[in-house]
């Protein structure tokens, strides 16, 4: 068995001791295959085009947390997504920042700075803000926990409506219900059918007058037209943006220039290398157990 590793210089140098240390083959490149059966698992961003070389290829780990970059995989080949915890707390960090700064007008004062002007804006208490997260997976829960442990109400959208402790959850068909009482909408849903687009301009007019959004799920979701109608007319205060779309964002984007809008360079995470070649490890231990593979993605779901 051996991992066949497409990824940077940086991380290989990483994963190389420990992959000897565990007495684990790992290939660096497609060039450095010698035996293509040898080859039972692939670490990569995307896949080469041609899986079918590799007669003996189990599963397919993706360099990240997201798996919407991968195309479909041939029959019999598995998908696993990072389970770094390190991602689920930096994104965590990131959403509690970004929340902090638009329930303080951040985007307003920052315009300000920039025109050197002087007046202060009446704060909101927090016990009086509701926010509600959009995805409730580890890092969507992990985000509700931190959130409310400040002393915000949070309410919280997911497919499946299981209950979360201290968060009102609604249900698939909910949304609306959701959307009505959110001040703050978070969204951390993994990109699917089923979610793209989703944050158009019907979306933006169910919220409150004066909501606001973070965005740290994927670009795709969101349509950035409705966005800017919704910040223009007043019905959305202020945005805050990890994911865009397109991606990256062009540098004479308005988004860019928006007085309200807060765009970051898709940074809120990024996988630890030492976690991803233990997780990678873990994956590789669990196939040759026949044991379930670690962040195991179902392919209907997309997650």
């Amino acid at each position: 068995m051996a991992l066949l590793f497409i990824s940077s210089e940086e991380r290989a140098a990483v994963w190389i001791p420990i992959f000897e240390a565990a007495g684990e083959t790992i290939v660096f490149g497609e060039d450095a295959v010698n035996d293509p059966a040898e080859i039972t698992h692939l670490f990569c961003w995307v896949p080469p085009k041609s899986l079918e070389i590799y007669p003996n290829l189990q599963v397919v780990i993706s360099a990240g947390a997201g798996v919407d970059q991968m195309p479909a995989l041939p029959k019999g080949i598995a998908l696993s997504r990072s389970l770094d915890p390190g991602i689920s707390e930096m994104v965590r960090d990131w959403v509690v920042m970004a929340t902090l700064m638009l329930h303080r007008d951040m985007p307003q004062y920052l315009e300000q700075a920039r025109a050197g002007e002087w007046r202060s804006r009446t704060p909101r208490l927090v016990r009086n803000t509701r926010i509600g997260i959009m995805g409730l997976g580890r890092i969507g829960r992990l985000a509700a926990r931190t959130l409310s442990d400040l002393g915000f109400t949070v309410s919280g959208w997911s497919q499946s409506g299981r209950p979360v402790e201290g968060v009102e959850v609604f249900a698939q068909d909910e949304l609306n219900s959701f959307l009505a009482g959110a001040n703050v909408v978070v969204c951390l849903l993994p990109l699917t059918p089923a979610t793209q687009g989703l944050m158009d301009a019907e979306f933006f007019a169910a919220l409150p007058k004066g909501a606001a959004l973070v965005h740290a799920g994927r670009g795709a979701q969101l349509d950035m037209y409705a966005l800017h109608a919704a910040l223009d007319s007043g019905h959305i205060a202020t945005a805050m943006l990890d994911v865009t779309n397109p991606e990256p964002l062009p540098h004479d984007h308005w988004a860019w220039r928006h007085p309200r809008v807060v765009v970051t360079p898709h940074m809120a995470a990024e996988t630890d290398h030492e976690q991803g070649a233990l997780h990678a490890l873990a994956v590789i231990r669990a196939s040759r157990a026949k044991e379930p593979v670690p962040g195991f993605v179902d392919p209907d779901k997309g997650y």
